[in-house]
């Protein structure tokens, strides 16, 4: 394989940068051709491509966000968008593309690996949301941002005796408010995925109030509920005095963590190591702490749950 491509696609995550280097570098290394494609399968329609070389990677590893910057593409999804991608990519004789995104990025790669295209995706989404895999990238990062933000409000919450509701982000996945909330000692967590009592969520609150607690944390799964509303209800029937916090994009941003920076470099080196042997089709992603490759059809017909064992052990430390 002499010439071979990245994009990112979707939400933009910590470590996509760092990944990209490590795509670059691994191709280098190969003696490949390495191509950025800017804004993901809109870029790729519109051949916004770019060459890349050592230096063109120089001094992102730190950097959050995306230096190939990321769209949604709804003409990709449409097969006439899909030949026009492929069209584009043999007419610029790249014979492999790695995508670093989450699951409609995958579906991506996978119709063009069945046209023809070897593609390696890897996992890259603040959610933790893609199955088969320990850990997408960028968790790690928005976990501690939004861990780091609590703290803070932590201190406002202690100093005027308040309620604080606070939303995160996770749509389709409770991960970030299950590791945010166990880490932050959080009175109750909501997630989407387990159904929540408002009177028990109440009854903690005044619990605590009981033996003398001067504050609590309440974290919302944006998925789950809108914290504003919750935080609403919770005045309404309680008469606490109640503040919400929606942290919102700020989890998505900023330089990502030392494991993420780790992660990213192995599965960008792997993901190119693969197509280099010959290998596509699959997302490359760690398991049980072990690197390995999992065809796209596993990826999306796996069922995806978050760790609900961390749910107990939150509600066991908060009583």
């Amino acid at each position: 394989m002499k010439k071979i491509a990245v994009l990112t696609s979707g939400g933009d995550s910590p470590g996509m940068n760092a990944a990209i280097r490590a795509v670059v570098r691994t191709g280098i290394y190969y003696g490949m051709d390495i191509v950025g494609i800017r804004r993901g399968y809109l870029g790729l329609i519109n051949e916004d491509i770019v060459p890349m070389s050592l230096g063109s990677v120089a001094d992102i590893i730190q950097r959050g966000g995306t230096i190939l910057y990321t769209a949604r593409c709804e003409q990709f999804k449409t097969p006439e968008g899909q030949k026009q991608g492929y069209d584009v990519l043999k007419k610029n004789q790249i014979e492999g593309l790695v995508v670093i995104g989450g699951d409609g990025s995958f579906r991506g790669a996978q119709i063009l690996s069945h046209m023809g295209i070897p593609t390696i995706g890897i996992p890259g989404t603040i959610d933790n949301d893609i199955p088969c895999c320990d850990t997408t990238l960028g968790f790690d990062t928005a976990v501690n941002t939004a861990i780091e933000a609590i703290d803070k409000i932590r201190d406002t919450a202690t100093s005027h005796d308040r309620t604080y509701v606070v939303e995160v982000m996770g749509r389709h996945a409770g991960d970030i408010a299950l590791h945010v909330g166990l880490a932050d000692g959080a009175e109750s967590i909501l997630i989407a995925e387990k159904t929540f009592d408002m009177d028990e969520v109440i009854s903690r609150l005044e619990r605590g109030v009981a033996r003398g607690k001067k504050h609590s944390i309440i974290i919302v799964a944006e998925g789950a509920g809108s914290g504003v509303e919750i935080g609403k209800y919770l005045m309404d029937h309680t008469g606490f005095e109640v503040r919400v916090t929606v942290l919102g994009h700020i989890q998505r941003g900023g330089a990502p963590s030392a494991r993420d920076r780790v992660l990213a470099s192995q599965l960008g080196h792997q993901a190119v190591t693969l197509l280099q042997s010959g290998v596509a089709g699959k997302m490359v992603a760690t398991q049980g702490g072990r690197i390995h490759a999992v065809d796209f059809d596993t990826v999306f017909t796996t069922p995806r749950e978050p760790d609900m064992s961390l749910y107990d052990i939150a509600e066991i430390l908060s009583i």
